[in-house]
C-alpha cells in the first residue's frame, strides 16, 4: 500500500471522489502544511494556521495508479484559484499535491505541466507541489461527512 494527500478546497467532496475508485482501500481527512501543532477544525478556518484541508489516500499501486488519482484531483476542482474553491475562501482551500517520494513528486510535476500545456483550464495552474508534512487527522465528524449525511457529492 501507498499514500498520496491532496487538497482541493474542502476535504469533504475530495474525499468522497476518492472512496469511489476501485484500489483505494481508506482515506481521512485533515490538515497539512500549517505551523500549528494539532489544529482543529476551529484553528485551520480561522486561515492563520497555514494549514490545508487535505485527504490522504491509502491505495495499492497494483490496482490503481497515482497518475489515475491524479486525474481525479485534477478533475474535482479548479486548480487556477489562488486560495479559492467556489464559495470556500482562504487559504485552507488551497490546491496542492504533498507528495511522499521523489518519484510521486516526479509524476506530480509531469501531469501538472501536462495539463497546463494541454490548455484545459482556463488560467495557470497555481497548485502548490510540495513534500509531504506532518497530517493531522480531522475530528471524526469529519470522516466520510458525505456519507454520513446520505449525499455522494457536494462539488460545486
Amino acid at each position: 500500500m501507498e499514500k498520496a494527500t491532496f487538497a482541493a478546497g474542502c476535504f469533504w467532496g475530495v474525499e468522497a471522489a476518492y472512496r469511489q475508485i476501485e484500489g483505494v482501500s481508506a482515506t481521512r481527512v485533515g490538515y497539512i502544511g500549517g505551523s500549528l501543532e494539532s489544529p482543529g477544525y476551529k484553528d485551520v478556518c480561522s486561515d492563520t494556521t497555514g494549514h490545508a484541508e487535505a485527504v490522504e489516500v491509502e491505495f495499492d499501486p497494483e490496482k490503481v495508479s497515482y497518475e489515475d488519482l491524479l486525474e481525479v484531483f485534477w478533475s474535482n476542482h479548479d486548480p487556477t484559484t489562488v486560495n479559492r474553491q467556489g464559495p470556500d475562501v482562504g487559504s485552507q482551500y488551497r490546491s496542492g499535491i504533498f507528495f511522499h517520494t521523489p518519484e510521486q513528486e516526479t509524476v506530480a510535476r509531469g501531469s501538472l505541466e501536462k495539463h497546463q500545456a494541454a490548455g484545459r483550464f482556463r488560467g495557470p495552474i497555481v497548485t502548490e507541489i510540495t513534500p509531504a508534512a506532518t497530517f493531522w487527522e480531522a475530528e471524526d465528524y469529519h470522516q466520510q461527512y458525505l456519507e454520513k449525511r446520505g449525499l455522494a457529492t457536494c462539488k460545486i
